[in-house]
């Protein structure tokens, strides 16, 4: 059993040096490697006055070289700030400041967006270390230490870290390996960027089984038929992501029937797969086990699974959240956080071993969304509010219904915004869609808006689109402005930008229809 998340290196390296633990474009490094340069690179940071605690921000591309850097940062105490490159300079000083890091673990490609910031403490670390002992160093970190601030973004705009220590994800792995069975003969993607969560459970799943991580490369999200090409070539056996890819990569009608022979499960989270897609992967992939995961990055990578039993007969069909992975609670609460009646919409909280202690030096915000519930005895009984509304189905499982925020109020009626868009995805036309609600501070209160991406070569009007969605709602839920694009934006999650498409539709770039 693991106490830090650096041992599961250490322990594969010890039973097995010569396996191989990562591979990303032809390179290759061994658990036996893996261990030695990250125990160098452990010493080279104590050398820059590395203690524990202290901050280490990592500013590399996902590759061999950035997963020795994590695993260094375990070694020397430190707690691991990854940053994304391609956020505005702006954002990454204003990350800097608020973890006040003590170094900036970078690549030589990184020099020029750090002078846009003038960060102190850089480290360019090119992967040699011939002079530093490969021997393991004396940890002082204790499994309830923080290992990561994963830097969202706040409401404020200001960014919010939230905390997660080495215990929240050994409690996560410990359970998915256990759960999905995965062992060393594993091959495992590692498709999400390294700064968000989803990457924690591939990069440390990985490890705790002894299995192999392929790095998949950036540029492949936006070439569909050369990501299910390495798919197949990697012969993996285990997929991560959030759906959105997994949508892009059926709109393009990249997987073929029975492809991928080796992939035996495929898991996603952060988002809702569509139902239709879900029914096109299912159909091709008979052989494959189709797991939904769900949960906020405060709850480290997942807190509820559903894996689904057989293909659903109706596009229209909920595919539900499920129930708590071990040691975790899945509630839907009402307004005095005392459960709901089955069938009722409430809120969605969750409770258990993988809550986030808080954000980073922030105990204003931290006590807003994680609360002591009505029978509290300890600090195992603290609720995060997650922000989600949800019900419990007639099967005891959970669905997720939206955004408490997405259930607007317009022209009189409750809308919930998440309805319109699953009826959206059963449009075979629209390679993807997204409904936002925009605020007039007029008697209509907040206007349904919808941006939509045909697919390639298809024309689609947003009159045609108005038309065809009046069949499958009522006439109140239909947007009321619409916005074509080539593709939706996404954040650096690989989520729906939504963000964005509310300023462009407040930018008045849409059609009124």
């Amino acid at each position: 059993m693991s106490q830090l998340l650096q041992d599961w290196v250490r322990i594969q390296a010890n039973a097995r040096p010569g396996a191989a633990a990562v591979v990303s474009r032809g390179e290759r490094l061994t658990y036996g490697e893996l261990e030695t340069m990250s125990n160098q690179l452990a010493r080279l940071l104590k050398d820059h006055g590395c203690e524990r605690g202290d901050r280490v921000a990592l500013l590399m591309p996902k590759s061999p070289a950035a997963l020795v850097g994590i695993l260094a940062i375990y070694k020397a105490d430190c707690i691991f700030v990854p940053l994304d490159a391609a956020s505005p300079a702006a954002r990454l000083a204003k990350i800097l400041q608020l973890c006040e890091s003590r170094l900036v673990l970078a690549a030589a490609s990184a020099e020029g967006l750090l002078d846009q910031f003038h960060a102190s403490g850089l480290m360019d670390w090119t992967g040699a270390l011939p002079s530093y002992s490969a021997e393991p160093l004396e940890c002082r970190n204790v499994d309830g230490d923080p290992a990561h601030i994963l830097f969202t973004s706040g409401s404020t705009g200001t960014p919010k870290g939230v905390v997660i220590t080495h215990a929240n994800v050994i409690a996560f792995v410990e359970w998915a390996c256990r759960h999905f069975g995965m062992r060393a003969g594993d091959r495992v993607s590692c498709h999400s960027p390294l700064h968000f969560d989803l990457s924690t459970f591939d990069i440390f799943g990985a490890f705790a089984a002894g299995a192999e991580l392929h790095l998949v490369p950036p540029e492949l999200n936006s070439l569909p038929h050369k990501l299910a090409e390495f798919i197949r070539s990697s012969e993996l056996t285990q997929w991560f992501s959030v759906p959105s890819i997994l949508n892009y990569l059926a709109k393009f009608d990249a997987v073929r029937q029975h492809d991928f022979p080796a992939l035996q499960r495929l898991l996603w989270c952060g988002e809702v797969f569509p139902t239709p897609t879900l029914i096109h992967w299912m159909t091709r992939l008979p052989h494959v086990t189709f797991t939904n995961l769900y949960g906020p990055t405060e709850t480290t990578i997942a807190s509820a699974y559903y894996t689904v039993r057989q293909c659903p007969r109706a596009v229209t069909d909920d595919v539900p959240i499920g129930r708590g992975c071990d040691g975790e609670g899945v509630l839907v609460l009402d307004d005095r956080l005392e459960p709901v009646v089955d069938g009722e919409i409430g809120a969605l909280y969750i409770s258990g071993v993988g809550l986030s202690p808080g954000y980073w030096r922030d105990p204003e915000r931290t006590a807003d969304v994680f609360l002591s519930g009505p029978r509290a005895r300890g600090p195992r009984d603290r609720l995060y509010k997650t922000g989600d509304l949800a019900r419990v189905g007639p099967d005891g499982e959970v669905y997720f219904v939206g955004r408490a925020d997405t259930q607007i109020k317009s022209r009189g009626y409750r809308i919930e915004l998440g309805e319109i868009e699953a009826a959206l995805n059963t449009i075979d036309a629209l390679q993807e869609s997204a409904v936002v609600g925009i605020p007039t501070g007029g008697f209509e209160g907040t206007i349904v808006a919808c941006a939509y991406a045909p697919l390639p070569g298809r024309r689609v009007s947003s009159a045609d689109l108005r038309k065809t969605l009046s069949a499958l709602v009522p006439a109140y839920m239909l947007p009321s402005r619409w916005l074509e694009l080539p593709a939706l934006p996404k954040n650096a999650s690989g989520k729906i930008d939504r963000r964005t498409l509310r300023e462009r539709f407040d930018a008045h770039e849409a059609l009124s229809a």
